[in-house]
């Protein structure tokens, strides 16, 4: 049997198979099935007889393409493997099938468990105040990509109106730039059950930088800004939030001094450029990743990764491959220095608001660069 499908492994004994997920990393750190276990380079695990022989093997990919192909090869090798049919997208199908309503559920696991209560909801309103978000009659566009960040945030959103100490409005904004079928199905199923009323509108973004050879995730997420900026406005929003998060703004940080050479990071608010009177926000700034995966586990929610026709199908099922990611790669420099730091992270989100440009040789204001020389005589700075 080179195939299985979900209702053959319903039927299966406990313990007489194993899941494996043949993704990549960032694609099992979006959502896997239960249970399973993430082994990439699965050939060579087998090469080094890392894989049970006492049970069967059951490989998954997106869409069970490249799954069946090594699981052909791992039965040459002597395991009974096989593959998932339809793979992992095969799964959330199968729960986008089941509409049942747990808004309420997952809104007080937001309130009434402590954790969550903490980490998510005190955390997203401490940054609410502290950096002026939300204020008396904003209309504010919640943008939701499908991810788990998103999804969270248009629920602490409607906490927060529920809890309001003053009158604000909410649009939840889906902006669809070109899904295939079963992310759209994802997406709109996951709204309805968790009560996000969403307004969805389409564009054709992800056809338009497909064939850029060039930084396409760049353009395609700058386009993505200005149609949710258009469509946010034309609804009467002053203001779009977005679902970016602690772990994001670090990484962002050291991203920028590793690869790009310069020292910036993702600001909690800004004015939009483009669009006068209109200003973005991000609310989930003080907000630990590890935290929204817990809240998402805990929950038992599964959401969509960006879905382009880059990643859409995992890169464990593209001809050509796909190298990781930079973030990925930052994620993993951060979590090696905790190794022997434990307060790196905090120490890296702080060192952008500990700047002392007495100690800088340059530094850049309003577009213009400054250099030490220019108050050097003053004897200002002290050496260290």
């Amino acid at each position: 049997m080179m195939e299985v499908t979900l209702t053959q492994i319903a039927d299966m004994p406990e313990g007489s198979y194993a899941l494996i997920d043949i993704r990549d990393e960032i694609s099992y750190e979006y959502g896997t099935l239960d249970n399973a276990v993430n082994i990439p380079d699965v050939l060579q695990a087998a090469e080094r007889g890392e894989l049970p022989a006492d049970r069967k093997l059951i490989l998954f990919c997106m869409h069970g393409t490249q799954s069946l192909v090594l699981a052909d090869q791992l039965r040459q090798m002597g395991y009974d493997a096989c593959s998932l049919q339809g793979g992992y997208g095969a799964w959330l199908r199968e729960l986008s099938s089941h509409k049942e309503d747990r808004s309420r559920e997952i809104e007080k696991s937001i309130i009434k468990k402590r954790v969550f209560r903490e980490r998510l909801f005190s955390r997203f309103t401490k940054a609410v105040i502290q950096y002026q978000l939300v204020l008396p009659g904003d209309r504010i566009a919640v943008c939701i990509s499908g991810g788990k960040d998103s999804m969270l945030m248009a629920k602490l959103f409607q906490e927060l109106q529920r809890q309001q100490k003053f009158p604000f409005e909410l649009v939840f904004l889906v902006m669809d730039p070109g899904y295939n079928e079963l992310n759209r199905l994802v997406i709109e199923n996951n709204a309805q059950m968790m009560g996000v009323p969403v307004t969805v509108f389409e564009t054709r973004i992800f056809d338009a930088v497909y064939e850029v050879e060039k930084s396409p995730c760049y353009l395609c997420a700058r386009m993505r800004r200005g149609y949710l900026y258009r469509k946010a406005k034309d609804l009467g929003c002053n203001k779009i939030a977005l679902g970016h998060h602690y772990d994001d703004v670090i990484e962002t940080i050291l991203m920028s001094m590793l690869w790009a050479g310069q020292i910036q990071t993702m600001m909690p608010k800004l004015h939009s450029q483009n669009f006068e009177g209109m200003e973005l926000i991000r609310p989930m700034y003080l907000i630990r990743e590890e935290d929204i995966k817990a809240w998402r586990d805990y929950n038992h929610l599964h959401f969509i990764q960006c879905a382009c026709h880059f990643t859409d199908t995992c890169s464990s099922c593209r001809e050509d491959g796909t190298s990781v990611s930079k973030r990925m790669e930052t994620k993993k420099i951060i979590a090696k220095l905790k190794e022997t730091n434990p307060y790196v992270e905090g120490n890296i989100f702080n060192s952008v608001t500990n700047v002392n440009i007495d100690m800088l040789p340059a530094y850049k204001h309003n577009g213009i660069v400054h250099g030490f020389l220019e108050t050097y005589d003053t004897g200002s700075a002290e050496e260290i």
